[in-house]
């Protein structure tokens, strides 16, 4: 496999443990696009979109990446996701030609993160924008797993999951179980660039989604979010504005330390009149929680990506 030019740069990740399906039959093309916010006419099969698939309310019900192939489609989502996903696909199969294969163990996927396309003896290549740089995701038989990780790991820097969620938060890229749950509606996540396509035909939720787009607004927002005394940020904890002596105006969703920045940082939903860049919020530490804590914790809410 060549090297790429700025190898030192690059690294890849592997995705492996990712929920995969394959979905066939002759109206795949126009079951999956029903079903999808993103157009997949933008698809081909050596480039993946990014969509989400909603619920009538138009609230998250996966967020996934999808590749064509001659024959069929392969979609992945994050691994919780595998049954609920193929359950709420087939709901709406209802007199078409579509089969969903559950084939999580049949594939290995890898990720990697650069410039210029990876050349590994097996598999399928695909670029696909899963992070904010360009990237490749790599396909191939589960059995060749161990050879396609060798090839990678001679030419790139391998990302395992603790440097990959520190890099993810960085990017202000919402997850799955984190950021992203059924509760959420898309353009809350700021996913609304990557995975929506207003032009394209109907798809169930589509009049939520283009309600809000009309609007202009939403109840709340995923924010970058600092915490200025340094001290460490969890899940979980809740937001306050100063000026409004305790009311809940958010929650953090994901926290880490960013050795680039020098800071602790968060990701978290703020609601709309408390979500600008700059506005100072407290963290609410209950007051039965038993814990030592300092008077207050104050963070400043700074745009995406941090870096």
């Amino acid at each position: 496999m060549t090297q790429p030019s700025h190898a030192g740069q690059a690294s890849f990740l592997d995705l492996s443990a990712r929920a995969k399906f394959r979905i066939t039959g002759t109206d795949r093309f126009r079951f999956v696009n029903g079903q999808i916010t993103n157009d997949l006419r933008k698809g081909s099969e050596t480039a993946a979109i990014e969509a989400c698939v909603l619920n009538a309310k138009g609230k998250m019900a996966a967020h996934i990446f999808v590749c064509a192939l001659e024959e069929c489609f392969l979609v992945d989502a994050h691994p919780i996701l595998g049954e609920k996903l193929r359950t709420r696909l087939e709901r709406y199969i209802i007199a078409d030609d579509v089969q969903i294969e559950d084939v999580t163990d049949q594939f290995s996927l890898f990720h990697v993160l650069s410039g210029e396309s990876p050349t590994p003896d097996h598999g399928r290549i695909v670029s696909v924008r899963r992070f904010a740089k360009p990237g490749w995701d790599i396909w191939s038989d589960a059995t060749s797993h161990d050879a396609v990780w060798q090839q990678l790991s001679s030419a790139f820097a391998f990302l395992d999951s603790g440097a990959a969620e520190v890099m993810r938060i960085e990017q202000g890229i919402p997850r799955w179980s984190c950021e992203l749950t059924e509760e959420i509606i898309p353009i809350e996540a700021n996913l609304e660039q990557g995975t929506i396509d207003y032009q394209k035909g109907c798809y169930i939720g589509q009049e939520v989604i283009s309600r809000m787009k009309m609007s202009g607004q939403t109840n709340k927002r995923l924010c970058g979010l600092i915490s200025l005394d340094d001290v460490p940020l969890q899940p979980g904890m809740k937001l306050a504005a100063p000026s409004t002596a305790g009311k809940e105006v958010g929650w953090i969703t994901s926290a880490t330390r960013s050795e680039r920045l020098g800071k602790e940082i968060a990701l978290g939903y703020v609601k709309r009149g408390f979500n600008n860049v700059g506005t100072r919020l407290d963290v609410v530490v209950p007051a039965d929680s038993g814990t030592q804590k300092p008077d207050a914790i104050s963070i400043e809410v700074v745009p995406l990506p941090f870096l």
